[in-house]
């Protein structure tokens, strides 16, 4: 089969376009945004990427695509989607392909919530992979211990992170309500998503949705430390339901939590669990509970999950180290909610005690590029040694009344946490200010759900520069 991608270059895309390459389909694909690590991924695997949306990219191809996938990124007026609707091209969405053609008929896992996904998702997959259950699986992101973020294998078990972000522009539904869930597994649940969810009612709705899809025979599984969670889950007959957490009215209850450097670890049942350095902090031992908890259930031991935690690598963009220079860390993370940054900042102040932390925030959701957090993006960052804050990404798509003030983020930060933080329109001014703050020993988090202008890799290059003439 012929398939063209269109908006090929998303985690979640990108990753089925090469899995269905790897099952011996002819795969090529368009996108307005094309820089590592997904195109690179793409480019690896041998899938050539047409930059940019156009109607020749399709009207040009050799012979006419068999089936195009949409992603959830176009909308109407796009040149791509008016080609193909002039055209009558065979189209469909990504989580409607996937539910069609790969996750009917398996004993499917959907890991979902605000936070948390791709990391639950990704160790949930090497515990089952680890324990020689050889797992389809669909990651939105790229797992150290894989080559590649999907796969589908003869196995009865499909696991996969499920988002609640609407399909796509002729399918508004959120993704996960495709993946019909023999087991699903709920992190946690906050507001998010402003673009296209009204209030916190909203995106409790589309939760309720997807309960209403797991069968009587399957098993909801949710963190009861979650408020949010306990009140979607309240009154629920037609399926089992679980919870896990740290309070004592949990089925699967976590005591004697450490959090430490070289190990966090907590205590399920009789076995004590100890995650790898890559886990760091409170939200991760939350994380690896769902997973031990839904491992359990479905009949692996806690041998298995122990030695699937040694050997987990961690997840690209999720507190991932890129370099070091000139003694200063450099971490990537994905992290573009409050809650999260807030996390992550705690997290890697257990991973490296005794050192500063900075914070380097690009304002780029839909969510956060809007004021709906003014406050609490600034309560976030402050939890850092000193924060510097970019410029909201297609500000001008924003009025400035709805838009983030990142300038009053960073005033906010200095006069309520009393810590350095600045805003700058420009990179390299973030750069400049960011060499000047820190010095040897620091650890400096880039935060932002996009590619922050290649800052990581420039700011590495600017400290072996700055290392080199002090030397």
């Amino acid at each position: 089969m012929f398939i063209y991608f269109a908006g090929i270059c998303g985690t979640a895309m990108a990753s089925a376009a090469v899995a269905l390459k790897q099952r011996g389909h002819q795969i090529i694909g368009s996108d307005a945004n094309v820089y590592p690590p997904m195109s690179d991924f793409l480019l690896r695997n041998g899938i050539n990427i047409l930059t940019g949306y156009r109607e020749e990219n399709i009207s040009s191809l050799s012979h006419t695509p068999d089936l195009v996938v949409i992603g959830n990124a176009l909308s109407r007026g796009n040149s791509e989607v008016e080609y193909i609707l002039n055209r009558r091209l065979k189209f469909t969405s990504l989580p409607e392909l996937l539910k069609n053609h790969f996750i009917s008929g398996k004993r499917s896992i959907v890991v979902c919530g605000t936070h948390g996904k791709t990391t639950t998702t990704s160790l949930l997959t090497w515990v089952f992979e680890h324990s020689n259950q050889n797992p389809s699986y669909f990651i939105g992101g790229i797992p150290s211990n894989f080559t590649q973020g999907a796969r589908f294998t003869e196995s009865p078990w499909f696991i996969i992170e499920g988002d609640e972000y609407d399909t796509a522009f002729f399918d508004k539904r959120s993704k996960f309500i495709h993946y019909t869930p023999e087991i699903t597994l709920i992190n946690n649940l906050e507001f998010d998503h402003a673009d296209i969810f009204e209030n916190l009612a909203a995106i409790k709705k589309t939760f309720r949705h997807l309960i209403n899809t797991v069968p009587n025979n399957g098993l909801v599984l949710y963190n009861g430390d979650d408020l949010n969670l306990r009140d979607i889950t309240r009154g629920i007959t037609f399926c089992p339901l679980k919870s896990f957490g740290l309070g004592p009215e949990n089925d699967f209850r976590a005591i004697d939590c450490i959090i430490k450097p070289e190990g966090s670890h907590f205590t399920l049942g009789n076995t004590t669990y100890t995650l790898p350095r890559t886990l760091s902090g409170e939200l991760n031992i939350r994380n690896a509970l769902g997973v031990a908890s839904c491992a359990l259930h479905c009949g692996l031991t806690p041998t298995q999950i122990q030695s699937s935690f040694d050997t987990f690598l961690g997840i690209r963009r999720r507190m991932e180290e890129v370099g070091t220079q000139a003694g200063i860390t450099i971490i990537d993370d994905f992290g573009h909610h409050p809650t999260a940054i807030s996390q992550t900042l705690l997290s890697l102040r257990a991973r490296y005690p005794k050192r500063r932390i900075w914070a380097a925030f690009e304002p780029r959701s839909n969510t956060t590029r809007r004021n709906i957090f003014q406050k609490e993006i600034a309560d976030a960052l402050s939890l850092s040694d000193g924060a510097v804050i970019a410029a909201v990404a297609r500000e001008e798509a924003l009025s400035p009344e709805l838009r983030l003030n990142p300038a009053k983020v960073a005033e906010d930060i200095r006069s309520q946490a009393h810590i350095p933080a600045a805003y700058f329109h420009e990179t390299e001014d973030i750069i400049h200010w960011l060499l000047e703050q820190t010095h040897s020993g620091d650890v400096i988090c880039f935060f932002s759900n996009g590619k922050f202008d290649s800052i990581h890799q420039r700011i590495l290059q600017a400290l072996r520069k700055k290392s080199f003439k002090e030397n």
